[in-house]
């Protein structure tokens, strides 16, 4: 995107100032451009009252500061760069209603109005206004399809490997403590002695190439920081150090890394942990960086391994209101196929969060903002038995192909799989495909989930003629573990339906978030966090999804499509023709 989104045709202008970038803002329309002030009443003071004070000097308006916020993830300029246009680039001035000899301010602003927004649980403010704003102005409305997807998003951090993360961890507390409590630290350490080993960061030189030699760089980095946790935890240390964030830090990787035991001759040994004698944490609190105690590595197939988190993006794909009158729903149709696709919800969680466990917050966070789908379009990670009802009690139909019997059985395509099993849910019996009845039918919790285990007689499946092809179990008799009845309908009816043409081409709609993806990442760089920590990485992603709406809203007014040139002429014949 350049600059013509807040160019002088009037697409966007925001509020201003009394000439001097204070407080204050301009009305809409005061440039005399009726359309200047079409989203003016978004970015305002107001919705700042509580997190900014009003008592001392005049400062600068956090309306203003939250469209310089917009406009540089729109342009993905840094903060030196946004504070620059600012100054010298006319539309800008023009956008925030400042005069055209406004000498600006200074950059250093910009982190601590994130700062001000991510401390008083401002995270989400402007990208909300704006959205409600779109559904006054009937761009976006309840009822319609909404499709989701997510992609990883690469932390702020350096990739560090178990030993530079045991090393620097050390280092990242004793240079909180050199600042916090220099002549504590002086007393408790040799400071000539750790200065000389943590001086410099542990990933600027090169790591010990033999592996014997590695092994005792790890226990020296265990050993110091066994030594350090000692002298801050000790009675005589001030209790405000163990409050120190990398003090802590550094407390969770040695407990993580490394194990202290007793040797045979009564000597303490520090030595790191292995996963088969030791144990390890799992991967959703296994830290990974001194300096982004949130990022978390993870993988996504045999390709894709990071260290950061993931966000989801929710969109619009069809606003017709499905209680349309019938002899209006033509005019409906063509209104909706005229409003712009705008992003509806954006939810960034740790790396490590399945898919699965963000359908629920992402849908109830639509729904508080009054925008719960008809209809929602989303991948096979999202949907379980569970949600896929839970959704539809509530209005929405989850469109999504659900994960088929992944059973040995069904794998094979030569056994026999559960829907080969006919179910008497009343007389809680199974009659398998030779003709024997179920004897076990057990309701149980497995997995914090209602479920039913049915067992079959060993007697019954030992003179079985077809057991290889039912179970290979050492048992000697099948075991089938059920939904609860109404959930087991839901699945097998989503399992069948989504084998049909009519589902896959209305599902071909799911596609198009893809494109909203890319947008996202050429334009405001979403994969890669620009902050540490998961608040502010959710609010780099709330003011990208809000620069995203800003841009189509843009194309919308002026009537400009968004730029297809990427794509050939004779690609898109192709589509054409195969469409």
């Amino acid at each position: 995107m350049g600059c013509d989104v807040v160019a002088a045709d009037g697409a966007v202008a925001g509020p201003g100032s009394d000439g001097a970038g204070r407080a204050g803002g301009v009305p809409a329309g005061e440039f005399g451009d009726p359309g200047a002030g079409r989203l003016g009443e978004v970015f305002t003071d107001e919705p700042f009252a509580e997190a900014f004070g009003v008592r001392g000097a005049p400062g600068l308006s956090p309306g203003m500061l939250s469209l310089v916020t917009v406009l540089q993830f729109a342009e993905n300029l840094t903060d030196r760069q946004a504070a620059a246009m600012a100054v010298r680039a006319i539309d800008w001035k023009y956008a925030l209603g400042l005069e055209l000899t406004d000498t600006g301010f200074d950059h250093s602003v910009l982190p601590r109005f994130r700062a001000r927004l991510v401390g008083n649980g401002m995270v989400r403010v402007v990208f909300d206004r704006l959205l409600e704003h779109c559904v006054d102005a009937g761009l976006v409305a309840a009822g319609g399809k909404q499709r989701t997807d997510s992609t990883h998003v690469v932390s702020a951090v350096r990739d560090l490997n178990r030993l530079e993360l045991a090393g620097e961890s050390v280092r990242a507390a004793l240079e909180a403590l050199s600042v916090a409590a220099p002549d504590w630290l002086a007393a408790a350490v040799d400071v000539p002695e750790f200065a000389h080993r943590y001086g410099p960061r542990v990933d600027s030189w090169k790591l010990p190439g033999s592996k014997v030699k590695r092994d005792q760089l790890s226990q020296v980095y265990g050993q110091d920081a066994l030594r350090l946790c000692r002298a801050v935890w000790s009675p005589d240390a001030p209790a405000w150090l163990r409050e120190i964030g990398a003090v802590d830090i550094m407390r969770q990787v040695l407990v993580q890394t490394y194990a202290v035991r007793t040797s045979s001759r009564g000597k303490e040994v520090v030595s790191k942990r292995e996963a088969d004698e030791d144990g390890v944490p799992p991967g959703h609190l296994r830290l990974a960086s001194p300096y982004d105690p949130d990022a978390r590595w993870s993988a996504k197939g045999d390709d894709l391994f990071w260290l950061g988190y993931k966000v989801h993006l929710t969109e619009c794909c069809d606003n017709t209101p499905p209680e349309a009158e019938a002899e209006a729903e033509a005019e409906a149709e063509a209104e909706a196929r005229g409003r712009p696709n705008l992003i509806t919800d954006v939810t960034t969680t740790l790396s490590t969060v399945p898919d699965v466990k963000a359908t629920a917050p992402i849908q109830r966070q639509l729904a508080d903002r009054g925008l719960p789908p008809a209809e929602h379009y989303l991948d096979s990670g999202y949907p379980s038995a569970e949600l896929i009802e839970t959704a539809r009690s509530r209005g929405t139909v989850m469109v999504t192909p659900v994960l088929l019997d992944r059973s040995a059985q069904a794998m094979s395509h030569a056994g026999y799989d559960k829907s080969a099993f006919r179910i008497d849910w009343k007389a809680r019996q199974v009659r398998c495909p030779q003709g024997n009845t179920s004897t076990g039918w057990h309701p149980v919790r497995q997995r914090e989930r209602d479920a039913i285990v049915v067992e079959f007689a060993k007697a019954d499946c030992r003179a079985c003629p077809v057991r290889p092809e039912c179970t290979s179990a050492r048992r000697g008799n099948r075991m089938l573990t059920l939904y609860p009845e109404h959930l087991h309908t839901a699945l097998a009816t989503a399992r069948t339906e989504q084998k049909t043409k009519t589902w896959k081409d209305k599902y071909a709609l799911r596609a198009g978030v893809e494109g909203t993806i890319n947008q996202a990442l050429d334009i405001t760089g979403i994969r890669r966090a620009r902050y540490r920590g998961l608040p502010k990485v959710r609010l780099q992603h709330a003011f990208s999804a809000t620069a995203i709406n800003v841009v189509r809203l843009d194309a919308h007014w002026t009537e400009h499509p968004l730029d297809r040139s990427r794509t050939s002429n004779l690609t898109r014949l192709s589509y054409r023709l195969t469409a």
